[in-house]
């Protein structure tokens, strides 16, 4: 079995890079900035679905990802899930959240109607990500 992104979230959002394990992209909706990092792993659905090393390597990403988004955007709160009611293939959510956000304190599933990025802004976010997500940054 081959590693393919689920459609559903190809569809919903755009590829910033890829790190060593997991594929990073962006979530299409400018209320919040928001990663979604989903592992190369042909069929894995759960976090136990990795081995003991790809499951540290998943968190020291998730770590990383959450860095560039707490740097960037200076959130009141960092949210991150491996929800997969959904879509069933692993993949975790990083997103910023303010008191201000339309959702908050509540989770941003269900709430309200997202705001597709006009591509001006998506290409400029996806930019300073991947400057902040680079060795050394």
């Amino acid at each position: 079995m081959s590693f393919s992104i689920d459609p559903r979230l190809a569809a919903e959002s755009w590829p910033i890079g890829e790190l060593p394990l997991s594929s990073l992209l962006l979530m299409d909706d400018a209320r919040y900035p928001w990663l979604l990092l989903v592992p190369r792993i042909a069929g894995a659905r759960e976090l136990l679905d990795l081995d003991e090393a790809d499951r540290a390597m998943l968190l020291g990403e998730v770590s990383l990802a959450s860095r560039a988004l707490e740097t960037l955007f200076s959130p009141d709160k960092l949210n991150i899930a491996a929800l997969g009611n959904v879509v069933p293939q692993l993949h975790v959510h990083v997103l910023a959240r303010y008191r201000s956000d339309e959702a908050w304190p509540h989770p941003v599933w269900g709430r309200g109607t997202r705001v597709a990025y006009e591509a001006e802004l998506r290409e400029q976010r996806i930019a300073t990500l991947r400057g902040a997500l680079k060795p050394g940054a």
